[in-house]
């Protein structure tokens, strides 16, 4: 399949879904059908060609699969008269107006319904939104097809369970419905640009998806500042992709060859931050991609504003008090005014919040604890914290880096 084709087919799975849905209801049947669907064109619009209109040749092997799905449900004679008119109506109606409409809000808004746990919406999201295969999801998260197939089936039933409908948010819940879409778009992000598990440091195929999926949010909510913000993370983040690596080996922020940041990522990512930052609410997603920005327009590590980055982790810090927000500002802290001061920081940070205990935290507070103590030149403390954070992660990529961290170290 070509990278026109998949391209094509996952922008127009919300729409697909989002038609079979509000013809027939059955979320969990509708996108069992758009699956299928999907399938058939996978194969068949590569040899021959894809149709004048994709998102109805879609929508109708989709329907017939759908008439399918429902004559074999318990409740037959019902489900068959409704599938019966659904598919006439469907035939009368090859104009509708409603194929055009835009359902990939209100999608993303069912695919995060609090009723669902964060790893169940991720998961959700990327079968239903983003149109991956059930394989690609649990390659995505280290796990087998059929530990994610049952995952996706159970939230889907709890959504069932939940009388989730597919419907636009009303105001009144429409911020925390968007916080979760938010949470769950940066979520799938994160995993792809360093994998918890796994050979390589990154998974290409999520942070693609992560922005496909963010700018169809930012284009349909353009006025909203985090979303905007979220964005420009995104892609600020992801200009610096290429230089992550050498190799099979993790090259870190201060030693990556900026000539291989990508500038038209760059330039976009910093547009987008500077057209929503002088607004009276700042939210925890426009100070990150601020953060970022700070960090592309350094041409040398040298000429890094620190002491702004810092200042910028502390309004981060108040707003979302995190553990990895704290010890992003402790390495901040110390590139600023120095590893003591870092060092300081961390030993009060870990005194009121344990991030050494926490299993979550440990290793990522351990790597940055070896980071300070190498600059301020115990190396050898240095390199068994490194040894220790090595042992903690499951990355493979980043294992060797700290390895090899504390391997030069002595």
């Amino acid at each position: 399949m070509t990278p026109d084709v998949e391209h094509l087919l996952r922008a127009e799975t919300p729409q697909v879904l989002g038609a079979l849905v509000r013809r027939f209801g059955h979320f969990e049947i509708a996108e069992d059908a758009v699956q299928e669907a999907l399938l058939v064109a996978s194969r068949a619009w590569p040899t021959d060609g894809v149709p004048d209109n994709p998102r109805s040749w879609l929508i109708r092997i989709g329907y017939r699969r759908m008439v399918d799905l429902l004559r074999t449900d318990q409740a037959r004679r019902r489900r068959e008269r409704h599938a019966g008119m659904s598919e006439l109506a469907s035939r009368t109606r090859q104009a509708d107006p409603a194929l055009e409409t835009d359902d990939s809000l209100t999608l993303l808004l069912l695919c995060c319904h609090p009723a669902l746990s964060p790893t169940a919406q991720v998961a959700l999201t990327l079968r239903a939104v983003g149109g991956l295969t059930t394989t690609e999801i649990a390659h995505a998260h280290g796990t087998t097809e059929n530990t994610m197939g049952a995952r996706i089936s159970r939230a889907k039933q709890q959504l069932a369970r939940a009388g989730a409908r597919f419907t636009p948010p009303t105001d009144a819940d429409r911020d925390s419905r968007m916080n979760a879409v938010m949470q769950v778009l940066y979520l799938i992000y994160n995993e792809g640009y360093t994998a918890s598990t796994g050979d390589g440091l990154t998974r290409v195929d999520l942070t693609r998806e992560a922005i496909r999926l963010t700018r169809m949010l930012h284009d349909s909510q353009p006025d909203d500042p985090e979303v905007t913000g979220l964005l420009a993370l995104m892609l600020l983040t992801e200009s610096r992709r290429a230089a992550r690596t050498d190799g099979d080996e993790l090259v870190p922020l201060d030693e990556q060859d900026r000539t291989r940041w990508d500038p038209e990522l760059i330039r976009e990512g910093a547009d987008l931050i500077d057209s929503v930052w002088r607004r009276r609410e700042v939210g925890t997603y426009q100070l990150q991609a601020a953060i970022a920005a700070v960090h592309a327009a350094a041409a040398s590590p040298d000429q890094t504003d620190w002491p702004q980055i810092a200042a910028l982790y502390l309004g981060l810090e108040r707003l979302s008090p995190t553990a990895p927000v704290r010890l992003s500002r402790v390495v901040a802290v110390a590139h600023a005014y120095g590893p003591d001061r870092g060092l300081a920081l961390l030993d009060d940070l870990n005194r009121s919040y344990h991030l050494d205990e926490n299993p979550l935290t440990r290793q990522r507070e351990r790597a940055i604890r070896a980071h300070l103590l190498e600059m301020t030149g115990d190396t050898a403390c240095a390199a068994a914290r490194y040894r220790e954070a090595a042992e903690l992660t499951d990355n493979q990529v980043e294992q060797r880096y700290l390895q090899r961290r504390a391997h030069r170290l002595g």
